[in-house]
């Protein structure tokens, strides 16, 4: 009962507290629950807010809303914040060289890096001290007099490499500035403002009192951190007081990697297959940005899972607030802070949804998002490669107002579980696990490209559970061998994208968009050689009568060998047929979505049994 009163006042003493019923956020329920009770953490706390209102917050596992958490590097985003005020109020500046407020640096080429490179990774310092060394020094001062003794790695602004040996000498400069140590300075101008009781720079060698690590030290409670993201959000000012002027949030935010060379396999690339070269501001990853360059999405993810994230587009923020224990996670292919995004992308996806039920078909080796929306005989709507479920936004609605429709993110794809390296799978019986999951004995089915082979593979494993079949840009299933990993992911997705124009009648907006938000799991891995039947499938339809109702949608610009896959199947199938859409490709289901739309209406009407 104490732990519920003080939960109670935890979250009316946010604010504005408007907290949504436990159905609108079961998706988020699911997914961190899933993994406290696979033993990635041992417990955790999530809270999110919209427009300055509470719409989720839960604790996990062993987690209280007082559990302190040692935060790793979600903790820069506090070190930046820090000395973004010192910069408000004292003389230091953000192009100032480390010579200006450390002499002892005067004459060595680390004098003339700036203070807004320490604090973006493009400093050319070495990200970490030389192994096994490890920092054991009291006070900041004697930290930055080893870093003194290194040489760098590269000339400052050159290079972006994700570290934080870097912040110490950052800080230091702040201390110099303000006349205090860091952790007074923390104190003195972020934690006692924001009422951040609970937060501390503190010694990453717990065995003793040893400099603050500003890239990796700090431990918070959920309140804390969440009070200092509503500070952030409003642009520095917290409860009608101001923290940290406008100007200072915004050189922050902005992008501070410029020219600077950006190794394959960042964060960005990594986590959100995003490309863009704004990939950091000071203390924060700029994880997605619009066309003008502006980062809406900011975030700064620890490697023990801790995620804290503000969505502009959406007037959300939160934090996940949790640290990772064994080897669990690990052995499951999950990166605590590689697939970290899923909580904000999940955010979004709810937050967004109108009318739609979500959740996760948890099928034993992976959980498969879903969203549902209408009644009558079921739907199931199965998207191609390089996407996800939202490519069918423009049937989903229109569909939903005759039968009970279904999308998911097919394994490895959108908010599903990534593929594991090495694990065997098959999309079909996932699809057939997935139906169990959602008790669903029969229905109609509709693919696109890998939908559509997932579909003709799932027509011979279980005919029965299949009423009708629609299959576009796809036909027998190919016979996959692994292939290498593609090395060079940004010049693949570029190709991978003009091959999908080249195949299309017009630019379609939301093919773009999903493509860049593709994570690329199937080409950066060795990907499994059974995720479909292809010989075993091509035999099984020359020597087997297989009466299910096919439609078969081709567009009129689409590549050949979907074409010619298309016209093998339709040969050996006893009832089908074949529509051509005018001025549409591959993706045909987006570039004429109502003409498509009333083909799969019209042919299911006909085949409802």
């Amino acid at each position: 009962m104490k732990k519920l009163i003080l939960f109670f006042i935890f979250i009316v003493s946010f604010g504005n507290v408007q907290l949504l019923t436990a159905t609108d956020f079961k998706p988020m329920d699911q997914l961190i629950k899933g993994w406290v009770d696979k033993g990635y953490y041992p417990g955790a706390s999530i809270m999110i807010v919209q427009h300055d209102s509470v719409v989720f917050t839960k604790c996990y596992g062993n987690y209280t809303p007082e559990t302190q958490v040692y935060i790793a590097s979600a903790g820069k985003w506090l070190a930046a914040a820090t000395i973004a005020a010192v910069v408000d109020q004292t003389d230091l500046r953000w192009n100032d060289e480390v010579e200006k407020w450390l002499p002892e640096f005067n004459g060595d080429p680390k004098g003339k890096i700036k203070l807004k490179q320490l604090l973006s990774h493009t400093s050319g310092i070495r990200d970490y001290l030389p192994a096994p060394e490890v920092d054991t020094f009291c006070v900041l001062n004697k930290s930055v007099a080893r870093i003194l003794q290194l040489d760098t790695v590269f000339s400052a602004g050159s290079r972006f490499q994700y570290g934080g040996l870097a912040m110490q000498v950052a800080g230091r400069m702040a201390e110099v500035a303000s006349g205090k140590d860091f952790e007074t300075l923390f104190q003195d101008v972020i934690a006692r403002p924001l009422s951040m009781k609970n937060t501390h720079f503190t010694p990453i060698n717990l065995d003793g009192g040893h400099a603050p690590m500003l890239g990796g030290g700090v431990r918070t409670i959920l309140q804390d951190y969440m009070n200092f993201l509503k500070m952030i959000f409003h642009d520095g000012n917290y409860n009608g007081k101001q923290i940290i002027s406008k100007e200072s949030i915004e050189e922050m935010q902005v992008d501070q990697v410029g020219t600077a060379k950006i190794a394959a396999g960042e964060y960005t690339a990594k986590a959100l297959g995003s490309f863009h070269t704004g990939i950091y501001g000071l203390g924060e990853w700029r994880e997605k940005v619009d066309n003008q360059g502006n980062a809406y999405q900011i975030s700064s993810p620890g490697w023990a899972g801790t995620y804290p994230w503000m969505n502009k587009q959406d007037s959300v923020y939160g934090i996940f607030l949790t640290h990772v224990q064994g080897s669990a996670a690990r052995n499951d292919g999950f990166s605590p802070f590689y697939d970290a995004p899923v909580i904000s992308n999940l955010t979004s996806a709810i937050v967004h949804s109108k009318n739609i039920k979500q959740g996760f078909a948890d099928i034993g080796d992976a959980r498969l998002f879903y969203e549902e929306k209408g009644v009558g005989q079921t739907l199931i709507l199965l998207h191609a490669h390089s996407v996800d479920r939202r490519m069918w936004d423009y049937q989903f609605d229109e569909l939903a107002k005759h039968y009970r429709v279904i999308r998911f993110d097919l394994r490895g794809y959108g908010l599903s579980s990534m593929s594991v390296e090495g694990k065997d799978f098959n999309y079909a019986e996932d699809l057939k696990k997935f139906m169990d999951v959602l008790h669903i004995s029969r229905a109609h089915l509709v693919g696109l490209s890998l939908g559509a082979l997932t579909i003709s593979d799932f027509m011979i494993l279980y005919p029965e559970k299949v009423i009708s079949a629609t299959l576009a840009a796809g036909g027998i299933s190919p016979q996959v061998t692994p292939h290498t990993p593609v090395a060079d992911l940004k010049a693949y997705k570029a190709n991978w994208k003009q091959t999908m124009r080249k195949f299309s009648y017009a630019d379609n907006p939301l093919l773009q968009k999903l493509i860049d938000e593709w994570r690329m799991w199937q080409v950066s891995h060795k990907e499994a050689a059974t995720i479909f039947l292809g010989n075993t499938a091509k035999t099984y339809y020359q020597t087997h009568k297989v009466r299910i109702p096919v439609l078969f949608i081709v567009g009129e610009y689409d590549n050949d060998g979907s074409k010619n896959a298309m016209t093998e199947l339709a040969k050996l199938l006893q009832k089908q047929q074949t529509k051509q859409l005018a001025k549409a490709g591959h993706f045909s289901c987006l570039e004429q979505p109502e003409m498509f739309n009333k083909l799969v209406l019209d042919f299911i009407r006909t085949n409802r049994k």
